[in-house]
């Protein structure tokens, strides 16, 4: 059972069973400073585990997760080991206060039994040692012999959301892999071996944990499951190696075919598959390569897999073109993988160029660096770090390939030098801790001023309190006009001043009641208790235009697309807006334009914004917008936009909908399954887009000598003209896409050729023509016997049948051909070993068995 087909089996049980479907979360937790990315299929519904009414009873999701920091970070294990990853998916169903542990463990083992047809003698499984209600229903509901029922204490049985809040039991179902491998039953000391592998782990949160540490039951105890695709498809496929599944096979064989040199290596195979899945996954979520928080994470999974590619001999940029690869296996699953391809085509390409440049230099300084010791200095990690790129990780892996070790305190140290001599960023990439305690409630009074003399009530310097700051640090206020950042709104920036110094207040944020300031004393020195004249930035303005837009936005979408579409998200600035939202399509382009227009109308038509404090109970009673994503006070800001639009909402905004300006949409994409993305201006930004597009216009109808109208009329005519260039193309090497003559059969039109001039582009160019027809059936050969053959396998999707598909087909070859390779029921690229005499009479053979 091929990985796609698990997860979509998954997916229809528990929808059959009366599930929401509910799409994947952005890798990005929303409005969530703890974690750095999603780590478990449960952290989108952390709210409703705290108690936020949740929109449905039971939910069931396939969620990417990427673990690769805190006490979940394995990797320098990934590529080394069987079970080990980066970014892995984790299937779940959920029940909010609706079922409970017998209906949860019914479900799990029907799937797995019936659905699945795994073994019963096969499985075991571990409960809490106290929890004898879950042993009761294992052993005398579903049947399942006491022998094969495992206690386990709290550290393995006993799941917690956190140091309080919401926590509970867990039994776990682990399948036996066979005596032939090594490893003990879970709760004994060689638990950790590969024979016994936990496939499904079912968490009853009943308890809410006290500060005291002290239990009470909850009110709505919840289930919340987690079964890893990876393990239960090694599972299926009946393999002990999640890197030997169908979805990790293709990207290694894929990599084998483009890059010879690193076939040679299995861990080197194993972490580049590994690892491009996971820079794939976050790049698409919006992050780019860079040196602080999830942009650092990334960068260090980049580089860590291109080290292992250089030390197999591959110098140059490979991991970019294996995008493609990746899209075609899971694509279809995530559509925000097709929707960005090219964008991470080239932030990884550009990441690649950018530490190859640097990365001979650095190894020829280690190599050079480490002869006759045992230990790699601190000095010389912190070097390779800070000179040429090396995340500690890759000085760990070659340390550990050399056997040598690594001076991680002196490492520590000269990182600690570092920090002390850089000034802190302008943004908190995630909150750190601040001693804030005994601080008053800061009063916000930027809704109606943006210049406020106002008291100095607390100075932090490197994460401690001071009565006086130099330079960078955070400033504390009794009174601010500086917006913190929420609701998607960024924190403002601005200056303060007073006779003794100037100051730049780069960014703004909410720890609790407390706004804090980050700042750079640019001249003199300011002191507890000190006046100071504050003054926001003159950006606020476009910042509350784009804010203002956002609103009318959510409304149009409500109104054009229905009332089934939910804020996802959104981020607003001086630049743009953003706007995530829940919609099962792209959007036509009429829709578009729809939307665009009725915003401007309401634009146009000056409506009053008014702003009204009110509590939560009579604001959703008024018919205001809530996120359930959000966490509200017992009282709530409701802002409405006339009759048009009424959101609960605390950012700043204009105060008549005319002051917006213009509204422009720029961009509409898909993030994630059933989540789309806005992406507009307003004001003059859209303005200024407006006569970006007419100078890109007037270019266009210089370098074609017409008028800007007849621009669209001249672009078809020259595809036309190039199409036909293309056809008439026989010579050279070049393929004619025409070439192929099919052969009729029981209905279907057969695509059968082979010929050693086609490589694999011309193979889809010819594949994406043939398919086009209802009926097709398309087998491509390519390349002659100097290295291995390019295939394809295609067929129309209208044509496919439950007695004809490509995997079907695929079997069908390797009977008498060595092939590698996969991809989906329509489509399957690959490699073949074989001789070109061998593909022709598999050919043949095919084409009269059809």
């Amino acid at each position: 059972m091929l990985t796609n087909d698990i997860r979509q089996a998954f997916i229809d049980y528990f929808v059959e069973h009366n599930h929401e479907a509910v799409p994947e979360a952005s890798l990005i937790p929303l409005d969530d400073p703890s974690l750095l990315f999603v780590n478990a299929g449960m952290v989108q519904f952390k709210n409703f585990f705290l108690g936020t009414p949740a929109p449905f009873k039971r939910a069931v999701t396939a969620q990417p997760c990427l673990r690769v920091g805190g006490k979940h970070n394995d990797l320098k294990n990934v590529g080394h080991t069987t079970r080990h990853h980066t970014l892995f998916e984790m299937l779940g169903n959920f029940s909010f206060g609706d079922y409970f542990k017998e209906k949860a463990i019914k479900l799990a083992w029907q799937f797995i039994t019936d659905r699945l047809n795994i073994p019963q003698d096969k499985l075991w499984v571990t409960i809490h040692h106290e929890d004898d209600e879950s042993y009761d229903i294992w052993l005398n509901i579903i049947g399942v012999e006491a022998q094969r029922i495992i206690r386990c204490g709290d550290k393995d049985n006993f799941w917690s959301m956190g140091d309080t809040g919401p926590c509970g039991p867990c039994t776990e179902i682990f399948y036996d892999h066979g005596p032939e491998i090594d490893g003990g039953l879970p709760g004994t000391p060689d638990a950790d071996g590969d024979r016994y592998v936990e496939i499904w782990n079912l968490v009853f949160m009943q308890f809410d944990r006290q500060a005291d540490g002290s239990t009470k039951p909850l009110p709505v105890p919840c289930v919340d499951t987690g079964m890893g695709i990876e393990r239960i498809a090694a599972v299926m496929q009946g393999v002990t190696s999640n890197f030997e599944t169908d979805g990790f096979r293709f990207i290694m064989s894929q990599t084998q075919v483009k890059y010879p040199c690193l076939a040679e290596n299995k861990v080197t195979l194993q972490v580049i598959a590994d690892h491009i899945r996971s820079a794939t996954f976050i790049i698409a979520n919006g992050i780019n390569p860079g040196n602080e928080g999830r942009a650092y994470v990334l960068r260090r999974i980049i580089r860590r897999a291109l080290r292992y590619g250089y030390q197999s001999g591959q110098k140059k940029p490979f991991m970019f073109s294996m995008v493609s690869d990746l899209v075609s296996l899971l694509g279809q699953a995530y559509p925000i993988l097709s929707a960005e391809q090219a964008n991470i085509e080239s932030a990884l390409k550009k990441e690649e160029e950018k530490f190859f440049q640097t990365l001979s230099q650095g190894m020829q300084l280690l190599n050079s660096s480490i002869q006759n010791t045992d230990v790699i200095s601190g000095e010389l990690a912190f070097k390779l770090y800070d000179t040429y790129g090396f995340p500690i990780d890759i000085a760990e892996d070659i340390a550990n390939e050399k056997g040598l070790s690594i001076d991680l305190d002196g490492y520590a140290a000269q990182m600690a030098k570092q920090r002390a001599r850089s000034k802190s960023a302008s943004k908190f990439a995630v909150k750190q801790s601040l001693p804030l305690d005994k601080l008053n409630k800061t009063d916000f009074v930027g809704a109606v001023t943006l210049e406020l003399q106002s008291s100095i009530e607390a100075l932090l310097k490197d994460g401690q309190r001071v009565d006086q700051l130099q330079g960078d640090g955070q400033v504390v206020l009794g009174s601010t006009p500086f917006y913190p950042e929420g609701g998607g709104q960024v924190g403002d920036a601005g200056v303060m001043h007073n006779e003794q110094a100037n100051v730049n207040v780069l960014d703004t944020q909410k720890y609790g009641d407390v706004i804090v300031h980050q700042v750079d004393v640019k001249s003199g020195q300011i002191h507890l208790g000190d006046e100071v004249f504050c003054v926001v930035d003159a950006k606020r303005l476009a910042v509350k235009r784009h804010h203002s837009a956002t609103h009318l936005l959510h409304a149009a979408l409500r109104q054009i697309l229905g009332l089934g579409v939910e804020q996802k998200g959104s981020l607003v600035d001086e630049m743009k807006l953003r706007f995530d939202f829940t919609h099962k399509a792209p959007l036509t382009n009429d829709e578009i334009s729809q939307i665009e227009s009725l915003v401007n109308e309401k634009i146009y038509a000056a409506l009053p914004v008014v702003v009204e404090e009110m509590s939560m109970t009579d604001a959703l009673s008024a018919g205001a917008i809530a996120l359930f994503s959000e966490k509200y006070q017992k009282n709530v800001r409701v802002l409405s936009m006339g009759d048009f639009s009424k959101e609960l909402c605390g950012g700043t905004h204009v105060s008549n909908t005319q002051e917006i300006g213009i509204f422009k949409i720029v961009a509409e994409t898909g993030v994630a399954s059933g989540i789309r993305r806005i992406e507009a201006v307003a004001g003059d930004k859209a303005q200024a887009w407006y006569e970006s597009q007419w100078q890109l216009l007037n270019a266009l109808s210089e370098k074609l000598k017409i008028t800007p109208k007849d621009i669209a009329k001249k672009v078809n005519q020259l595809l036309v003209d190039n199409k036909k260039l293309k056809s008439a193309v026989k010579e050279g090497g070049q393929v004619s896409l025409a070439q192929v003559k099919p052969v009729e059969k029981k209905g279907y039109a057969l695509y059968i050729a082979y010929d050693t001039a086609w490589q694999n582009q011309d193979l889809m160019a010819m594949a994406d023509q043939y398919k086009q027809q209802d009926n097709a059936v398309v087998c491509l050969f390519g390349g002659d016997d100097s290295k291995p053959h390019p295939y394809v396998l295609s067929l129309n999707k209208k044509g496919i049948t439950d007695h004809i598909n490509a995997k079907e087909i695929l079997k069908q070859f390797q009977s008498t051909l060595t092939l590698k390779g996969g991809g989906r029921d329509d489509l399957i690229r690959g490699a073949c070993q074989s001789d070109g005499q061998a593909i022709l009479q598999a050919l043949e053979t095919f084409k009269e068995s059809f």
